[in-house]
């Protein structure tokens, strides 16, 4: 298969790959796939008030038959996961499971949104006043601006907008800038969708690509009252303020610098593979990705001995072919920032296994490394600086309430989890003292998180919640309503105002 099948399967053409300003390579070797047409700054004012345009006629449309829209994405998504799988491996340098699986993220988010529409629950409360009913109801918010990060190219767009569809809103899509061809490709799947569905609004789902300008666009923007934005932290530190500051809704999904605790209960062989596939799973770019090992002092020096040992066994390579298991980082960039905080924490007196560039057997022009173990001395400001790498930090613990300071002791708070078979230390860590995290795990990893739960976490992650679980309720605005089907006027809290 040539690196343009998927494309022009998908019906990618040449005018959409080709003429325009943005260069995409691929992770894989460096290559230019594609020089894709940049959406025009002063172009955003008509897409978004196209958007408000088909908001005015979707918020009205019964949610079971905005659900059948999505429904019907779900089925074309079927159909394409393969072509569209290994595009994300293509642009992201995912390996093909991983690839496959993120589209099948995308699936399940849209059989979740698809019986969500039927449930857009509000509550009846009861009333103070007699003769009074009063009732709480959701309603659709208006366009939802959606920012994605090259790591996930497509599921967390998929998150977003098979919920807000679903809820009665419409979606600009604005993608990473390395990862414009698998939004595209989303948008043709959608185009087959809306051809079956027949009478969706123009304008219900759009793509802009661009630079910052383009994102600037939709976060000032009063017209656009939520906005997705899945990043790093530096980026939610301009976004959520802006969006804030004209009284609209952010949803943030941003660092995460998620820690395992190993207590000496554990099944070590079970927490070794969870540890691996979690820190070495696409290349460590994921939120998720496990980046710090609190391990007892008991069996630290087992358990590293272990790691090491399986560290070296790792298949790294083309993620197309069968067997690897690490592919390549993102850009020489990206590589370049992993050997740095290797230095750094080597000079924090951290002990570094592995690590280094990988340039035999792997295809030229790719950023290809070798996951890193480093042995810390303790919790040092690298280990609690996110890098997005395929970098493991191992500290030692003596009592669970140190492991579980140490765990909380960094900005970000993401996804978390304990390794034991003590009931005691597992409910403690799930309890109101122990991890601050908005993902819990318990003899499980941090990554991999499934679609029926609220995802996202706390602190400088950024508070923000998607897919699963209320977090639709991200996507409307609440409003609580009273009815008064009496022939008296009773006021609330006994007030008395006679005329």
């Amino acid at each position: 298969m040539t690196q343009s099948d998927p494309l022009k399967a998908l019906g990618l053409t040449d005018a959409d790959l080709t003429g325009g300003m943005l260069a995409v390579r691929s992770p894989i070797d460096g290559a230019e796939i594609a020089r894709v047409h940049e959406t025009d700054a002063a172009d955003m004012p008509g897409i978004i008030a196209r958007a408000q345009a088909a908001f005015r006629t979707w918020r009205t449309t019964p949610g079971p038959r905005r659900g059948e829209l999505v429904r019907l994405f779900g089925e074309e998504l079927r159909a394409s996961k393969g072509e569209l799988g290994a595009i994300v491996t293509l642009e992201a340098g995912k390996i093909t499971s991983e690839g496959l699986g993120e589209v099948q993220e995308m699936i399940d988010i849209c059989d979740f949104a698809v019986g969500l529409s039927r449930q857009l629950y509000g509550l009846t409360i009861a009333s103070e006043r007699p003769g009074h009913r009063m009732a709480e109801t959701w309603h659709p918010a208006g366009p939802v601006g959606v920012i994605t990060a090259f790591n996930f190219p497509v599921a967390p767009w998929a998150w977003n907008a098979a919920i807000a569809l679903a809820c009665g809103d419409p979606v600009i899509w604005k993608p990473s800038e390395k990862t414009p061809l698998t939004a595209m490709a989303c948008l043709k799947i959608l185009g087959r969708a809306l051809d079956r569905f027949g009478d969706a609004p123009d304008g219900l789902v759009q793509l802009a690509i661009g630079g910052p300008e383009i994102g600037e666009a939709l976060v000032s923007s009063r017209d656009v009252p939520v906005i997705s934005a899945t990043g790093s932290t530096r980026m939610g530190e301009i976004v959520g303020p802006k969006v804030m500051a004209r009284f609209g809704k952010p949803i943030l999904e941003l660092g995460g610098n998620n820690a395992m605790i190993v207590a000496p209960s554990a099944d070590l062989d079970m927490a070794i593979r969870a540890i691996v596939f979690s820190a070495v799973g696409t290349a460590g770019q994921r939120c998720t990705s496990l980046r710090r090992l609190i391990v007892h002092k008991s069996i630290k020096d087992d358990l590293t001995a272990k790691l090491v040992a399986a560290y070296k066994t790792l298949p790294i390579g083309d993620p197309r072919k069968e067997g690897t298991l690490v592919g390549p980082l993102i850009d020489a960039a990206a590589r370049d920032n992993m050997m740095k905080t290797l230095k750094d924490a080597a000079s924090e007196g951290g002990r570094v296994h592995g690590g280094a560039a990988v340039t035999e057997g792997v295809p030229k022009g790719g950023a290809y490394v070798s996951p890193a173990i480093v042995e810390m001395p303790e919790q040092t400001d690298t280990v609690r600086t996110e890098n997005f790498a395929p970098i493991l930090y191992v500290m030692g613990y003596d009592t669970l309430d140190e492991a579980i300071a140490m765990h909380n002791d960094v900005p970000q708070g993401l996804s978390s989890c304990i390794f034991t078979l003590d009931v005691r230390e597992a409910e403690t860590f799930l309890s109101a003292a122990g991890s601050d995290c908005g993902i819990a795990n318990v003899n499980i990893g941090p990554s991999g998180a499934e679609i029926g739960g609220a995802f996202g976490g706390e602190k400088a992650t950024g508070g923000g919640r998607e897919s699963g679980s209320d977090a639709w309720k991200g996507y409307m605005r609440r409003q609580t309503s009273t009815v008064n089907y009496s022939a008296e006027l009773p006021l609330a809290q006994g007030v008395r105002f006679d005329i």
